[in-house]
């Protein structure tokens, strides 16, 4: 049987992030991918122009109808837009027998806003107590716990306090430390590991955290070991990032066929 993961995300219609992305590196990985969408986007590489979430009883009903047909043996969840889809997909996650990894999408690359204080508190309180791996980047760590993330030591207070919040394992995304690009894995028993790699100085990383999320998704699909997957995923997103086909006037997209 070939491994299925499953996304739960926005659609991007310029194909660089969101469920878009998910699903290119899923089949990248050699995974059968599943999507469903929370919420649909107006953008490009140049700028997010609208936002509209969906009925979160629809957003639900997807996530009923995939398991009761093709359960994944893995589901990221990326942007869910409102405080009512979080609860929704929380209830569900509920219910997964298999590992759910937590993209907490709160602001795109252009800057816009892609989920309201309202919804981030629920996220803290109904699923991140569901989380297999939360997967923040420094922004997204400091809005989630208050505090400042900046470097490596505030990385694993982070990552710490974002345990304690019932994450079984945090992985704290260091690409906009000057530096190398220094991610820290927080594990279950307290743990930690570090992968770093060179920087690439390049306006061409849209839809990175989704496709490095989406690439630990599918090699935990696979059964490959957590530690094996984030430093699996983390060399394929490093080559996307430095082999990005160069589309678009703005912040392009990577290369999904890295």
């Amino acid at each position: 049987m070939i491994p299925v993961a499953l996304t739960i995300a926005g659609s991007d219609p310029s194909g660089g992030a969101g469920i878009q992305a998910d699903l290119k590196t899923f089949h990248r990985f050699g995974v059968y991918g599943e999507a469903v969408v929370t919420l649909i986007t107006v953008q490009n590489t140049r700028g997010v122009r609208r936002v509209s979430t969906l009925d979160p009883a629809l957003v639900a009903a997807q996530i009923q109808a995939v398991l009761e047909d093709i359960p994944p043996q893995a589901a990221k969840v990326g942007a869910l837009g409102s405080r009512e889809i979080v609860e929704a997909v929380a209830r569900e996650a509920g219910r997964f027998s298999f590992p759910l990894i937590v993209d907490p999408v709160m602001i795109s690359k252009h800057g816009a806003r892609l989920i309201d204080e309202a919804a981030t508190r629920t996220l803290i309180e109904e699923l991140i107590p569901r989380t297999f791996l939360l997967t923040p980047n420094l922004d997204e760590a400091a809005a989630l716990t208050g505090l400042l993330v900046e470097d490596r030591d505030s990385m694993a207070r982070a990552a710490q306090k974002l345990a304690s919040f019932g994450a079984a394992n945090v992985l704290v995304k260091g690409g906009h430390l000057r530096g190398e690009a220094l991610d820290l894995l927080y594990l279950s028993g307290g743990e930690i590991r570090e992968f770093s790699a060179s920087r690439i100085e390049t306006r061409h990383t849209h839809g990175s955290g989704c496709t490095y999320s989406a690439a630990i998704t599918a090699l935990l699909a696979k059964g490959t070991p957590l530690i094996d997957a984030v430093g699996r995923a983390k060399a394929f997103i490093s080559e996307a990032i430095r082999s990005a086909p160069g589309l678009g006037s703005g912040n392009g997209p990577l290369n999904h066929h890295a």
